[in-house]
């Protein structure tokens, strides 16, 4: 980074949050999404990396794996740091289809239903989805600012995009 500092890394079916222009980023995304959230009055930035569209986990040992309940772990985090639901917007990247399945495959399309599930759940937690850098059939690595809320993905042989 221009500054110096590292960004922090955010695993898969993991979350961190980031403010005063740090710097947040995850690798990876094939079929999973990275989802920024962000509060431009707080300048307190979110980045959750979700594998799956739904959790039917018995006992739900991590949330963040799952779209419905890792957005919703990730709202609450920022809220309790003080975040408006009036003022969080989101931007998210991945979900791309990596692998042709052959016949009925019982996953299916797992990056287009995890896409149809950001959006469903955004929607119903009331937040803006600004933009998205979505499907496709390459992996990408999103990084996210908390000074600016601006986003970068990197798909493999491809220009940066700002988002």
């Amino acid at each position: 980074m221009a500054n110096g500092v590292k960004p922090a890394v955010v695993g898969i079916a993991d979350m961190k949050l980031a403010r005063n222009g740090e710097k947040l980023i995850t690798y990876a995304l094939g079929s999973c999404i990275g989802i920024c959230l962000y509060d431009p009055k707080l300048k307190l930035a979110a980045l959750v990396h979700i594998m799956l569209p739904l959790n039917m986990e018995a006992g739900r040992k991590n949330p963040l794996k799952y779209a419905d309940t890792g957005i919703k772990e990730t709202l609450k985090a920022m809220e309790a740091k003080g975040a408006s639901r009036a003022r969080i917007t989101a931007k998210c990247a991945g979900g791309a289809k990596m692998f042709e399945v052959s016949g009925k495959g019982s996953l299916g399309n797992i990056g287009q239903r995890n896409i149809e599930s950001v959006r469903m759940v955004l929607k119903r937690e009331g937040i803006r989805l600004l933009v998205e850098d979505v499907g496709g059939s390459t992996a990408r690595t999103l990084s996210f600012d908390s000074g600016t809320g601006m986003a970068t993905v990197q798909s493999y042989g491809k220009p940066i995009k700002t988002i």
